[in-house]
């Protein structure tokens, strides 16, 4: 018999159930609604007209149950459109069918133009776009980087290169993000954590400019729809092309694309809010209705809450994720107010069974990252027990015990220690491993890190709200005056507790983490919720990778170290015994005298001993042993070096967080060796590195040599 092998084009676009669907000769639009009793398909020639040059019924032997769809001949790719559904109209109940109502379609692919003003009575919203996915991917996929190995970088797609100081030529847009890929490669992060890009409103809904806009974008009105307002070509849809070239691109490069997600709540608010989507089609399916249906629950702070467990619901948050993955080749989400996945329309939290579930279950979804922000504005906090080792989850804990410890808060050697090495206290339970805690010590929600050790209290005037906006609980800390100074003193040590959570945040097990322009001191002005500032306030200062490209370079060399050292980068949790034919504990803890630390102590000092891991655990022989010095105190203190760190051979100093550039840093790994004494003495507030030399194997050149996912420089 012949054989032959089969010669098949990669499946690269993928057709949810709903939406519009591009076949030959036409596009079929369905529509799922369990209330209506009429549907109407809108169609227009343009993104200025006010109203639809044609109005085609779905006819109701075209229904399959509760989806309505209808076969429209002689329009594709570009056809603009809105839905209409006719149905009982009882506020009082959650029924708000309007028959009037132009309704974006909740698997829109994309829209087009902006909320108009009209004189009718009637919302007009963003229209939709019918899109034909189809896209010269040049051989891409996904990266699939395990998530170990990965390094986070969280940005906002607008606020990157829309500052004048970015030189782009397509400022605020993804091909604009395309133009500084070179910058983050040499920064040598792994993943670009994308602030939401699914579609948020641009305008007020009556077609004004609001004072104050949801420059965030936690404010979703399309889950399916690239932003439009990042795309740089005016035709209706280009933003699909756009965004999809940009992940090309940044494939290219060895950086993956994580997108933020808000399935949390929409932009339609609470009962005083508009009708322009879900609520004119099932109101009480999409959301979680109280009082009979004339209130909304609100575990998202912001009006509304999305019923996710509900079917419907949950169908359509699955196939918005196979449609990113699929026909976006995204590498990863994270969820935003993660806890609400995991609610019933009760708001109860479910144990199993739930969305979270069975989004990480899904075999499209199989090799996809997921990151959760584990909690919600309803009191829920999950961290730790969100899911399955599917599941990574942002560590609000590591945030908050770093930023006391280095603050001098007292009494926290127990934390930052298991801060240090993964957080078993929270994930080692059910077989979890370190990678699935995401660290960081800033995110877009507060302060930059430069703002963390310049501001006591937020200031956040800009806002609108009195100031009254915003988390009072910050754990930072000004060094002496409250801003920006010119005293010597504040703004060296500012630096360095700057440099000293850089590389608790670097040098941890687990996932790392950086917010966008970190690492060369981005601030805003201490406002700690700039959502509505689309201005100088969030963006990125260009000018300030060159005015502190000390400080950049201290970044860079710590990512490059990481990436070298399978010592950091765990599978397992750190146990303090020995591992396979290694005779020393993986990990050991003294205090500033090399002798057992005793955990209840008040003193703000701490020394730990990594030692590299096993031939089993790393074969090519790249691993060092690693010795942590922290002195978080108001005063120096004598470190000695821990009697058991001498067996470890000859000793190099890599970071020295109190002395300056370049002698902070030592990226060669050939810094000087510690005092023969073992004794040194550490000013307040200072990180301390020492790096083992290279074992005998990976010496004489007989190891593996390590290949970065990406070119650090």
């Amino acid at each position: 018999m012949l054989m032959r092998q089969a010669r098949l084009e990669p499946a690269s676009t993928y057709f949810p159930d709903c939406g519009p669907m591009v076949a030959p000769g036409g596009v079929t639009f369905r529509v799922a609604s369990h209330g209506a009793t009429a549907m109407r398909l809108l169609l227009y020639d343009t993104v200025d007209d006010l109203d639809p040059a044609e109005v085609i019924n779905f006819e109701p032997e075209h229904k399959w149950g509760s989806v309505w769809q209808v076969f429209e001949k002689s329009v594709g790719h570009g056809t603009l459109y809105h839905i209409q559904a006719d149905g009982p109209h009882d506020p009082q109940r959650g029924l708000w069918f309007d028959g009037r109502a132009r309704l974006i379609d909740p698997y829109a692919p994309a829209l087009a133009g902006d909320f108009q003003p009209a004189d009718d009575g009637v919302l007009r919203p963003p229209k939709c776009v019918v899109i034909d996915d189809h896209f010269d991917w040049r051989g891409d996929r996904c990266l699939q980087h395990p998530l170990a190995d990965t390094v986070i970088y969280e940005m906002h797609v607008g606020g990157f290169t829309k500052s004048p100081t970015s030189g782009v030529k397509y400022p605020g847009t993804y091909l604009g993000l395309i133009e500084k890929i070179p910058y983050l490669k040499s920064l040598g992060v792994t993943a670009v954590e994308l602030m939401p890009v699914h579609e948020f409103p641009i305008l007020g809904i009556f077609g004004d400019r609001r004072q104050r806009p949801n420059y965030w974008g936690y404010d979703p009105m399309a889950f399916f729809s690239p932003h439009r307002g990042y795309a740089v070509g005016p035709e209706p849809g280009s933003q699909v092309s756009e965004f999809k070239e940009m992940v090309r691109v940044l494939h290219e490069e060895g950086i993956e694309v994580i997108l933020d997600l808000v399935f949390n709540h929409t932009a339609e608010g609470n009962e005083h809010g508009p009708v322009y989507s879900f609520k004119g089609l099932d109101n009480n399916v999409y959301y979680m209705p109280e009082q009979g249906g004339r209130y909304y629950k609100n575990y998202s702070g912001c009006g509304n809450t999305v019923n996710c467990n509900h079917p419907t619901v949950k169908e359509l948050i699955i196939r918005c994720l196979r449609h990113w993955v699929i026909n976006y080749h995204v590498d990863g989400f994270r969820f935003d107010l993660a806890a609400v996945l995991r609610r019933n329309h009760h708001g109860h939290i479910l144990g199993d069974r739930s969305l979270a579930d069975e989004i990480a279950a899904d075999p499209y979804l199989s090799r996809t990252k997921l990151i959760a922000e584990a909690w919600d504005a309803g009191g829920a906090f999950l961290v730790g027990n969100f899911g399955c080792d599917r599941w990574a989850e942002w560590n609000g804990h590591f945030r908050d015990d770093v930023r006391r410890f280095w603050r001098g808060d007292p009494g926290l050697l127990g934390a930052v220690a298991t801060r240090l090495s993964g957080s078993s206290d929270l994930f080692e339970r059910n077989g979890r491993s370190p990678s699935c805690s995401v660290n960081f010590v800033t995110s877009h929600d507060g302060y930059t890190m430069n703002d963390l050790v310049s501001y006591c209290h937020k200031h956040n005037e800009a806002n609108g709200e009195g100031n009254c906006d915003g988390d009072n609980n910050n754990l930072s800390d000004n060094y002496g005056h409250e801003g920006p100074t010119h005293r010597v003193e504040i703004e060296e040590l500012r630096i360095r507790q700057i440099k000293n959570m850089l590389a608790t945040l670097l040098l941890s097990h687990g996932v790392p983490m950086l917010v966008m322009g970190d690492e060369c001191r981005r601030t805003q002005r201490g406002n700690n919720n700039a959502y509505c500032q689309d201005n100088e306030i969030s963006w990125f200062d260009w000018r300030l990778v060159r005015s502190n490209r000390e400080l950049v370079r201290f970044c860079r060399s710590l990512i490059k170290f990481r990436h070298s050292q399978p010592t950091l980068r765990r599978e397992k949790f750190l146990t303090g015994k020995p591992h396979g034919q290694e005779t020393r504990p993986d990990v050991s803890w003294f205090d500033n005298k090399g002798q057992p630390v005793h955990w209840d102590s008040a003193w703000s000092t701490l020394t730990c001993l990594l030692t590299r891991p096993s031939e089993d655990r790393d074969p090519d022989g790249m691993g060092r042993d690693i010795l942590l010095m922290l002195n978080a105190a108001h005063g120096p203190q004598e470190f000695l070096f821990p009697p058991s760190a001498k067996l470890s051979g000859e000793w190099r100093l890599f970071v020295n967080t109190a002395a300056h550039a370049p002698n902070d840093i030592h990226p060669g790994l050939v810094g000087p060796r510690p005092p023969k004494t073992g004794r040194l003495i550490l000013p307040s507030r200072t990180f301390v590195c020492y790096v083992a030399d290279p074992p005998a194997a990976a010496k004489s050149g007989t190891s593996g040599v390590f290949r970065p996912l990406v070119r650090v420089e």
